[in-house]
């Protein structure tokens, strides 16, 4: 049985669906609320249809009768609205934006949870602990999704970069060799100098990982093809739901990777952080290392 939300495989289900079936349908999604509170027959009515219609519609959506249909309706309600199912308008309130936003969001991350390939996603932090030099690439939002990671995964001690420029990503794949690793970003795949660079990396000896939204150019070009399924919508106002997935499965990698450290990386790990901790309050970092620690609680976290 699928694991989609329920609501998204109606919508995606509706093109073949009988015409009775549709009706169903257009009930089930104009208030899915209320639907989880109907029996059979009562949603039968209200779709101005009969019981095996309804049977059929179930089937028809992945679902092996009425009851674990409606099993299936009420966990997605728990995970929000759909995007599809949510959209945003000009004339939406703050507080509707809010949720709206969030359901969005929440709904997208679980379809990531329930779809990603974690096998991917090990080959994925096996090549990152085991590179000698790293390069993200991407342009646009997963420009900024490649400076996340940049500034991530020098904690290993290893060196990255993550130039927003067109010329510098040809002139850094063309530097990498056999030991590194190239992790090129777009959601879409058909961003031909992405992909034209992860090639380069790939040629040039590097492990190319793709973390992208289908099997697509990119994925193609790429050793390790991680797909962060998100259920983009188009529409104007709509959150880029992609960059939000692709952050999440930048934190994946690099805590992967921060688990294969030896232990006196933790050391120095936490080194850092209380040097940053430092930095943010009255006492500089020279301080910090040559004087006396600030008492517990005094510090300024701004």
């Amino acid at each position: 049985m699928t694991t989609d939300n329920i609501l998204v495989a109606i919508s995606r289900a509706m093109p073949d669906l009988r015409q009775s079936e549709r009706r169903v349908a257009s009930v089930v999604l104009e208030d899915p609320d209320r639907v989880t509170g109907l029996s059979m027959a009562a949603l039968a009515k209200a779709a101005e249809t009969s019981e095996p219609t309804v049977m059929r519609f179930c089937t028809g959506v992945g679902c092996e009768g009425y009851q674990a249909f409606k099993l299936r309706l009420a966990q997605a309600l728990a995970l929000g609205i759909p995007a599809m199912h949510s959209a945003i308008s000009a004339g939406d309130q703050p507080g509707e934006l809010v949720q709206k936003i969030l359901d969005h969001t929440i709904t997208s991350l679980d379809h990531v949870r329930t779809s990603i390939d974690a096998v991917a996603v090990e080959a994925a932090i096996d090549a990152l602990a085991a590179a000698t030099e790293i390069l993200f690439i991407g342009f646009g939002a997963s420009g900024i999704i490649a400076q996340d990671a940049e500034q991530k995964f020098p904690l290993f001690g290893v060196p990255c970069r993550a130039s927003s420029d067109a010329h510098q990503q040809v002139i850094a794949a063309s530097m990498l060799k056999q030991g590194s690793a190239c992790v090129a970003i777009s959601n879409t795949g058909r961003t031909r100098f992405v992909t034209d660079v992860a090639r380069l990396a790939r040629q040039n000896g590097a492990t190319v990982i793709g973390i992208t939204g289908s099997k697509n150019d990119l994925y193609d070009a790429c050793d390790i093809g991680v797909v962060v399924s998100t259920e983009e919508n188009t529409d104007f106002y709509t959150p880029t739901l992609s960059r939000i997935a692709a952050l999440v499965i930048i934190d994946i990698l690099a805590t992967g990777v921060a688990l294969r450290q030896p232990s006196e990386y933790l050391t120095r790990l936490q080194q850092m952080k209380e040097q940053l901790t430092a930095m943010r309050g009255e006492m500089g970092v020279a301080e910090w290392q040559n004087g006396p620690r600030p008492p517990a609680g005094k510090e300024d976290f701004s």
